[in-house]
């Protein structure tokens, strides 16, 4: 067995990164029992389709045709093995780019400039993965194995758009075992490559061939025989020269009742194995991917190095991930035909070896997989919100807002209201992500909860951490914003992870009621602990408010390293489509215009209006003040038409939220300010609005109007509507004409 065992304490770095290595490592064709499918990938090869689809159930050989034409291929290969755990357009990007920036040294940065959550990664993350894809310097080969585990409709219009990048010259090869989505229309074009089941059944040489590979003779005619019985399924095959080989009796007597004969043959090949080897490969299964530290702490062994290299050597149906041999999986029937002995003989003990299992990976530092694995628990609900609430926002913060939503929903408001720090999270993620509704809901909730404990999350207490968001939500007014933020700034300590924020609500409230040297004091000092801690939400807010102060009072130069750190900070994260953005986009452009500079003008009003949709009445106090901010702006640069498109967008918000104190004053002031000056002529054109700039991203896909409204939860009429006003504004006709338009204008791919 090659490559050093893994110790049993994995460093949280280093396991993140082994598991990514898995699912970016091609896994070598199987010694035994393997066919030959160079036929089949010279065709594929020759062909010149840029989209090859594999489709096949479970056990025809699809991930092995994928490994051997990775050593045939002459192109660079970048490889990806997908799992349930990545259906989630973020971590999906992530990986596509990172398999990519594997075969591209140009593209080293590419992982994290696709980094976002909600629209950015379909209107920002996707095509810049596309137009990557698109200069790539030489031809290659993009090979995506266990597609079928992608069902989110996000991840879907991800893939629509990432495959569209795929050159003349290169290829994208896909193994499902359904129709990939993406297919009929590259079949409509002439630029599909199928293979299927009819291409992927053994015949009699293919069955003396699997028998050869096991030195085990197969007449013709017991060959014919033994492809009748199993149909030409590979595994089938395979399976029959497994008990030829470990027992007594001929192939051809294999039963073949069952069309898929998996129980037959499956118990046969694990009856063969000594009892402590069937209780391993039973109770191991519970695992997605399997390493020896991991199965040592499951079944509390200490041989799994061990067991795992006899089992890999005797080829028992598993399969390794890295050339190391440190991570494995069993083949996918095998491992439901394992799970299945498990519940049969072994019931009562698969809760405690998922526990165990979630025991390990959160002692490595990864309580995501933990998670995973503790989902379909219900016994384990407490545990789990409790993980939860201490992973929610990092989890966000990384743009896997689709993964911690799912988290929260499978878990259920019950267990969330059971655990209120949970409850305060949920809230949060709700406001930050722009749902302003269920938002409110939770503020609601939380206003009647309870809870004596120190919370898992880091905050001083429940009561702070209510405090806080009900702070950001404003929803009873400034002097009880200010009081709630005070009572947090005053309950965090020095070393809590929640005090930067404390003071950044402290800071706003201030704002809100007029004490500007109390809210620039406050404001300082959180965005040094900001800083320090490498909370770029922070960072960014903080120092796009002490922009305005300093511009408000003069301060030019010193409004310009606010600028630059708040600038900076967007660009090393690559949250230019975050809520937190648009204030900073805003000060950057207010900056620009003070030292005539009004192509960065132009460039950073466009960056700050594509944002504006992720700020919402959730947080009023930032969705208000950027508007604003905004609107003065495109005041000064003659856009009439945009200035009362953006006051209109504050009227909305204030309808929600009407006491914003100086707020409303400020807006107020410069309504009259507009109402006075109103000049004649062509303004500009209106802007497109939030709702439009949500559709925009679709027009990349090739979804139909009710799709594109499916996945907005809007009716087919309103979509129609809105596209009709993206035509106009932009001045096009079609889809393509407008995609084109909104990428030259910076408000797809990305940006200016």
């Amino acid at each position: 067995m090659s490559g050093d065992a893994l110790s049993s304490e994995t460093p949280e770095v280093e396991l993140d990164q082994q598991l990514l290595d898995a699912k970016l490592s091609a896994p070598e064709p199987p010694a035994r029992g393997h066919v030959s499918r160079a036929v089949q990938i010279d065709a594929a090869r020759a062909s010149g389709n840029r989209f090859v689809a594999i489709m096949a159930p479970a056990g025809y050989g699809k991930s092995s045709l994928l490994a051997e034409w990775m050593l045939r291929e002459t192109r660079p290969v970048a490889w990806v093995s997908l799992d349930r755990y990545d259906d989630d357009p973020s971590t999906l990007l992530m990986l596509l780019a990172a398999a990519f920036a594997g075969i591209e040294p140009e593209a080293a940065q590419l992982p994290n400039a696709v980094a976002g959550h909600g629209v950015a990664v379909l209107g920002r993350g996707a095509p810049l993965l596309a137009a990557a894809l698109r200069r790539a310097r030489a031809p290659f080969v993009l090979m995506i194995d266990d597609l079928h585990e992608i069902r989110d409709p996000a991840c879907i219009d991800v893939l629509s758009v990432v495959f569209a990048g795929i050159p003349a010259g290169s290829q994208l090869v896909v193994a499902s075992r359904g129709e990939p989505r993406h297919l009929p229309r590259a079949r409509a074009a002439g630029d599909a490559f199928e293979i299927t089941v009819s291409d992927l059944t053994l015949d009699a040489a293919g069955a003396q061939s699997v028998f050869a590979n096991t030195n085990l003779p197969l007449t013709d005619d017991d060959a014919l025989e033994l492809v009748e019985r199993t149909e030409g399924w590979p595994v089938g095959v395979v399976l029959a020269a497994a008990i030829a080989r470990d027992g007594d009796r001929p192939p051809t007597t294999v039963s073949g009742d069952d069309r898929y004969i998996a129980d037959y043959l499956y118990r046969e090949s694990l009856v063969s194995l000594p009892e402590d080897r069937q209780r391993f490969l039973r109770r191991t299964a519970v695992l997605d991917t399997l390493s020896a530290p991991l199965c040592d702490a499951i079944l509390e062994t200490s041989d799994a190095q061990q067991v795992l290299g006899e089992l890999d050597a005797s080829n028992a149906f598993i399969v390794p991930l890295d050339r190391s041999r440190g991570w494995y999986r069993y083949h996918g029937l095998y491992r439901e035909f394992l799970l299945g002995e498990l519940r049969r003989l072994e019931p009562k003990c698969v809760p405690d070896l998922l526990a165990r299992a979630a025991n390990w990976f959160e002692s490595q530092g990864s309580p995501a997989m933990a998670i995973e694995l503790l989902l379909d628990q219900p016994t384990e609900r407490a545990r789990t919100a409790h993980l939860v609430a201490a992973t929610a926002l990092q989890s966000y913060q990384a743009g896997q807002l689709t993964t911690v939503q799912r988290w929260m929903r499978t878990i259920g408001d019950p267990a969330i209201e059971a655990y209120p720090p949970l409850a305060v999270l949920t809230g949060w993620v709700m406001a930050l992500s722009g749902q302003t509704t269920e938002a409110a809901r939770w503020a609601s909730i939380l206003e009647h909860a309870s809870f004596e404990e120190k919370p898992g999350d880091g905050s001083a207490s429940f009561d702070s951490a209510r405090a806080m968001l009900r702070s950001a939500m404003c929803q009873a007014g400034p002097e009880q914003a200010l009081a709630d933020a005070e009572f947090a700034a005053a309950a965090e300590p020095s070393w809590s992870p929640w005090r930067d924020l404390a003071l950044r609500l402290l800071g706003e409230a201030r704002l809100l009621v007029g004490d500007l040297v109390g809210a620039e004091t406050a404001l300082r000092e959180s965005t040094v602990i900001s800083t320090a801690t490498g909370n770029t939400d922070g960072v960014i807010l903080c120092e796009a408010e002490l922009a305005v102060l300093a511009m408000d009072d003069g301060r030019w130069d010193e409004a310009a390293g606010h600028v630059r750190a708040a600038s900076d900070a967007i660009d090393e994260q690559h949250m230019h489509d975050y809520a937190t953005a648009v204030l900073a986009f805003t000060q950057a452009a207010r900056l620009a215009l003070h030292r005539g500079d009004l192509t960065a003008v132009r460039r950073e009003l466009t960056r700050a209006m594509r944002a504006r949709p992720a700020s919402t009445a959730a947080i009023p106090m930032i969705a208000v003040r950027a508007r604003l901010q905004l609107a003065k702006l495109f005041w000064s640069t003659a856009d009439h038409a945009t200035t009362h498109h953006l006051l209109r967008e504050i009227d909305d918000i204030l309808l929600r939220r009407p006491d914003l104190g100086t707020l409303v004053e400020q807006v107020d002031e410069f309504r009259r300010l507009v109402a006075v000056s109103e000049q004649q002529g062509d303004g500009g054109g209106p802007p497109l609005t939030p709702a439009e700039l949500r559709l925009l991203p679709y027009l990349q896909t090739h979804l139909s109007v009710r799709e594109i409204g499916d996945r907005l939860f809007v009716s087919r009429n309103t979509v129609s509507s809105e596209l009709g006003s993206i035509y106009r504004k932009l001045g096009v006709s079609t889809r393509s004409e407008a995609v084109d338009r909104a990428t030259g204008l910076g408000l797809l791919g990305s940006g200016l």
